[in-house]
């Protein structure tokens, strides 16, 4: 594994599909009304049908596990807020940086966010993630 470098970031962004809505319910078994219920949904104070968290989040998995770290990377503990309601159409951009990388273990901990195509943040937070030598 490379040396991480404090600063040092990385980024991939997705739009979101009413089908990932639909395969994650599949995967955890998510019924909520307001990821389906359009009706319902449209009476919350979310105003319409909303992305289930754990995609939104997912993709902050793909950077981590694909980009920085990098392969091998598990997370050991998120502390994350969910900011705004991601919906079906929105284009998100997961973003990491390192905050810091111990030297003596491959521990590293990120800032991590996601914003949607207007900028807005999502969900904002830290992460500790280890790095397995594969």
């Amino acid at each position: 594994m490379p040396p991480r470098r404090v600063g040092e970031t990385a980024a991939r962004t997705r739009t979101v599909r009413e089908r990932d809505i639909e395969l994650f319910t599949e995967l955890t078994g998510d019924r909520n009304p307001l990821h389906y219920d359009a009706e319902a949904a449209s009476r919350s104070r979310f105003g319409g049908i909303i992305v289930q968290g754990g995609v939104t989040s997912g993709l902050l998995n793909a950077v981590v596990a694909e980009d920085l770290p990098g392969p091998g990377s598990v997370f050991l503990h998120v502390d994350w807020d969910f900011k705004a309601p991601v919906r079906p159409g929105d284009e998100i951009t997961a973003e990491v940086e390192v905050l810091e990388a111990r030297e003596d273990k491959p521990l590293t901990k990120l800032r991590t966010t996601i914003a949607n195509q207007e900028g807005t943040i999502v969900l904002d937070g830290a992460a500790l993630v280890w790095t397995e030598a594969l």
